[in-house]
């Protein structure tokens, strides 16, 4: 488990609850900062990017929510009459989520995901949060993993960016070291910090539709359909 010092991202959420205001302050490891709101991660559903709110439509079932944040997904499926299980390594971001009345939140890892959380009709990694499959290899492991913690009719609504839908030189130079390091090229190695407090440093995957129809097979999954907005897309993968 996380440390109060390490766990930067959930010291934020509980700061932005007790409604003091900061931005996510997100480092990069070769020194790219960028700063994001964290008002987002409290959004009612009515003021939600559009494919949001369409990804909701295709949620059915008992969910697993992974890198839960500060709820907003499991809140607004738990109102739809969905079961929800919440997970995020983030002591502090599940703390949030049970104050703002998410019944079932846990600390847990998406690594240590297993056949104790039960059966699910749907997984949702909202916000960029396919990102969390991390690698190529880890990746490919958690999908084969999925695929059996879901049932036949089971499927997976994911958010993620495709990387090279950019000129900015310094994330084309990025993905260019990602390449002769062996790595994807939207393999991003980043950390969130928040006062004197700093996550681990951790890997998230951004990936274009073809390399994400790649990580899924052998996997038991396919990529069924997406959603587009203006930076980011969400990946609906059913079984194959």
């Amino acid at each position: 488990m996380l440390s109060d010092r390490d766990d930067a991202f959930g010291r934020m959420l509980l700061d932005a609850l007790a409604g003091r205001a900061f931005a996510e302050i997100v480092e990069r490891d070769d020194g790219l900062i960028s700063a994001g709101r964290t008002g987002f991660y409290f959004a009612p559903f009515r003021r939600w990017p559009a494919h949001h709110r369409r990804a909701m439509r295709l949620v059915r079932g008992r969910v697993l929510d992974v890198g839960a944040g500060a709820g907003r997904v499991a809140l607004h499926l738990q109102e739809r009459g969905h079961e929800v299980v919440a997970i995020d390594v983030s002591p502090g971001a599940v703390e949030v989520c049970r104050r703002r009345g998410v019944r079932d939140a846990r600390v847990c890892a998406i690594e240590d995901v297993d056949e104790s959380l039960g059966r699910f009709e749907t997984i949702v990694l909202l916000g960029n949060n396919l990102g969390l499959l991390a690698s190529r290899a880890k990746a490919k492991r958690l999908l084969r993993r999925f695929h059996g913690l879901t049932s036949e009719r089971g499927r997976i609504v994911a958010e993620t960016r495709d990387i090279y839908e950019t000129s900015d030189p310094d994330h084309l130079g990025y993905q260019e070291r990602n390449r002769r390091r062996g790595r994807m090229s939207g393999q991003i190695r980043l950390r969130i910090r928040h006062g004197l407090a700093a996550t681990p440093w951790f890997d998230c995957l951004m990936v274009s539709r073809a390399e994400l129809e790649e990580l899924a097979e052998g996997t038991g999954w396919k990529l069924g359909r997406t959603i587009d907005s203006d930076d980011s897309y969400i990946a609906v993968l059913e079984k194959s």
